[in-house]
């Protein structure tokens, strides 16, 4: 049972629950799974203290705290996070190199768990619903959510710097009355948390949180980069840049879009025998080469790739991408975040050869609308997510994890938070 602080009384819960008629709520592009009926939480319009991972500087271990979680307000959604994973944007702002620091921070965003309760003007969720938190959102109102091309909400566009909720600009956070920094809008590594409504996905409750908690994140954003964005076709060729978590998703989806070779590349040989199980049929090492390596491809090939993703972040590697397509159809598709400083140099004539550079955010994916299809993906084993999952550690071990992703050791490491 949750030891749970009253901040209302009970005539305001029953305002809240009555006025629950959401003024974001819009019609999907797709079916989503219908849930059980749901029972109503013993802890809505509480404040629920609970364990929190946090960060108090830079580059330092996690620490286990309990923390105070607020009731959602207005268009929030508090959920209990059952499993999460750590991507390496949390291991990025964790280190605080490139960016403005801001601690104390919860940060963990690719995760899976179950609503717990919802605030004033949701009616999308309810109590009990299987949830995937997502680090970008969907509002429904704005030009980009109306669009069948773009998936950048105006609203809920991933903001690296904010800390806060939209609706107050306050977190949702505390310890002893401190502030604690939300991050991108999810801070999974706490045992509850609040969330946008917009920035939750409702998912079928047959999948299995432990294993689909990683598609709220990286492997779907290489997944939709290629089936979304570069769109092979059946017999096409393909090279992925990059042979980590998200050039693995890619790879993962051109073998299911029916490529005939996919040529995976990376620095690191050693992701060679791994990168078989995606798909990927040959390797190369650009070390290994003594001409640029968009070359090489360009020559085993007869000319280029049909396709290419790029999923390092390196500008080197974005102008071998884009530079190995074939003329006339090849399409390039950039994935990963360059340094903000970073300029893009390519010859103008190899535009005018009809070669396609695209850029990809979250696989195009809008995360309400899409993302239950991709569960689904998984459900009818058509995609593959258990092959990602390389550790398992509990909650209590969280910096266990973090360990192994600056060791270079695995894919996704999937963290328990019951244990």
């Amino acid at each position: 049972m949750i030891k749970a602080l009253p901040v209302f009384h009970n005539n305001q819960y029953n305002k809240i629950i009555r006025q629950a008629t959401s003024s974001c709520e819009f019609s999907p592009r797709k079916t989503q799974t219908l849930v059980p009926e749901p029972t109503m939480s013993s802890s809505v319009g509480l404040i629920i203290p609970c364990k929190a991972a946090v960060a108090w500087e830079a580059g330092k271990p996690l620490v286990m705290e309990q923390v105070e979680v607020a009731p959602p307000q207005a268009l929030e959604v508090r959920i209990q996070i059952k499993y999460t994973s750590l991507c390496h944007t949390d291991l990025y702002f964790w280190e605080a190199k490139g960016q403005t620091p801001l601690f104390p921070r919860i940060f963990g965003h690719e995760a899976s768990g179950i609503v717990e309760s919802v605030g004033e003007g949701v009616n999308v969720f309810q109590v009990g619903d299987h949830v995937l938190p997502v680090f970008t959102g969907e509002c429904g109102e704005c030009r980009h959510c109306k669009s069948e091309e773009s998936n950048m909400c105006d609203l809920l566009r991933i903001n690296t710097d904010r800390g806060f909720m939209l609706n107050d600009g306050k977190s949702r956070f505390s310890i002893d009355g401190q502030p604690i920094h939300h991050f991108l809008g999810t801070s999974t590594f706490s045992e509850y948390t609040v969330v946008h409504s917009g920035s939750l996905a409702k998912i079928n409750p047959l999948a299995p949180l432990d294993k689909v908690c990683v598609l709220s994140c990286g492997i779907s954003t290489g997944l939709g980069s290629t089936l979304n964005v570069a769109k092979p076709k059946q017999g096409s060729t393909v090279a992925i840049f990059g042979l980590g978590a998200v050039g693995l998703a890619a790879a993962e989806g051109a073998r299911i879009a029916g490529a005939s070779r996919i040529i995976g590349i990376d620095l690191n040989p050693k992701r060679f025998d791994e990168a078989k199980k995606f798909g990927v049929t040959e390797f190369l090492n650009p070390k290994d080469q003594d001409r640029p390596i968009q070359e090489v491809i360009a020559e085993m090939t007869d000319g280029g790739v049909d396709r290419s993703i790029e999923c390092t972040g390196n500008i080197n590697a974005m102008i071998s991408a884009f530079e190995c397509v074939h003329d006339g159809w090849g399409v390039a598709v950039l994935v990963g975040v360059p340094n903000k400083e970073a300029v893009f140099m390519t010859k103008p004539i190899n535009l005018l050869s009809e070669r396609t550079l695209k850029g990809s955010f979250f696989g195009n994916y809008k995360p309400r609308t899409d993302l239950p299809s991709v569960i689904e993906m998984y459900m009818n084993k058509k995609l593959d997510v258990d092959k990602f999952i390389t550790h398992r550690v509990p909650f209590s071990e969280i910096n266990k994890a973090f360990d192994l992703m600056l060791k270079g050791e695995g894919l996704r490491c999937v963290i328990d938070m019951e244990k």
